[in-house]
């Protein structure tokens, strides 16, 4: 039977598959607890970090991260749930003068920076300790609060006039919601449009270049898991290391914490040059975190 190691895998999510596919599909194959640092919607594609075993404890260094994405925005028409899944509920003019490419990537520029967002409605925010597709769906109307975001960086890779479609790459913080941006983007282009395609080309340190697909043949798909995790001593590979000797090992692995003067900080914690784990030392005192 193959063994797995915990850790992380970079998974290149296809199209029209759920976040929750992939993850039930590794936890079949690895037989072991598998997670994920945030889901993608079934239209989107790009990297999709799944957390295998004991990387399901990594969650909380991996969700603060920013993202990268690859955009098609239909100019022209607007869904109910501003994607290509949602049913169309308003068309207006795309006037011929918005294709002129340095009036979009002047358009474009003027959403970089810190700003306030309105999620869409069409999201799984709560609100009143109900998602707000479950009020989406009922047609029931509720309100949403703005929240603060950061674009750091727009750009426009191409237009596409025959299509009224513009593609862009777009770097932005947590929580941005890229449905909500290209509303945005397009009523500042004086029209309305939807999010078309949505590729996530970068999540934190994780590339796309890196990803994996997966494939349909399960035996397949063993060896490139089993290949391309990422363990949890390679994932915090620029933390410093501290070396517990043996006699106090015990204590710390049974959560006692142990006096280290050093600087506060993560750590990975070795014992006898063997990887034990990661722990969080504070106020000279190490307290173990992940153990392997």
């Amino acid at each position: 039977m193959t063994e797995f190691k915990d850790g992380i895998i970079i998974i290149n999510k296809p199209k029209n598959c759920t976040s929750h596919d992939i993850v039930y599909k590794i936890k079949k194959i690895t037989g072991k607890k598998v997670g994920h640092t945030g889901t993608l919607d079934p239209l989107a594609t790009g990297v999709l970090p799944i957390l295998i075993g004991k990387g399901t404890l990594c969650s909380k260094y991996l969700i603060k991260h920013d993202k990268t994405y690859e955009v098609t925005l239909k100019l022209g028409e607007t869904t109910t749930t501003l994607d290509a899944e949602g049913t169309i509920t308003e068309k207006k003019e795309v006037l011929e003068e918005i294709y002129e490419k340095e009036y979009i990537k002047n358009k474009l520029k003027e959403f970089e920076g810190k700003q306030e967002q309105i999620p869409p409605i069409y999201s799984a925010i709560k609100v009143n300790g109900k998602k707000l597709y479950e009020y989406a769906r009922k047609g029931q109307k509720v309100e949403i609060k703005p929240r603060e975001i950061e674009i750091y960086k727009i750009e426009l890779i191409n237009t596409n006039k025959k299509e009224n479609e513009i593609k862009f790459k777009v770097n932005c913080s947590k929580g941005t919601y890229i449905r909500s941006l290209c509303l945005d983007i397009a009523k500042s282009l004086n029209t309305v449009g939807y999010m078309k395609n949505l590729k996530r080309l970068q999540v934190g340190k994780f590339f796309i270049e890196n990803s994996v697909e997966l494939e349909e043949n399960t035996i397949n798909n063993v060896e490139k898991i089993k290949n391309n995790i990422i363990t949890i001593e390679e994932l915090f590979e620029k933390n410093p290391i501290i070396e517990v000797e043996e006699k106090r090992l015990k204590y710390f692995l049974n959560g006692v914490k142990i006096t280290i003067k050093k600087s506060n900080g993560i750590y990975k914690v070795y014992s006898d040059n063997k990887f034990i784990g990661i722990g969080i030392l504070e106020n000279n005192l190490l307290k173990r975190d992940i153990i392997i």
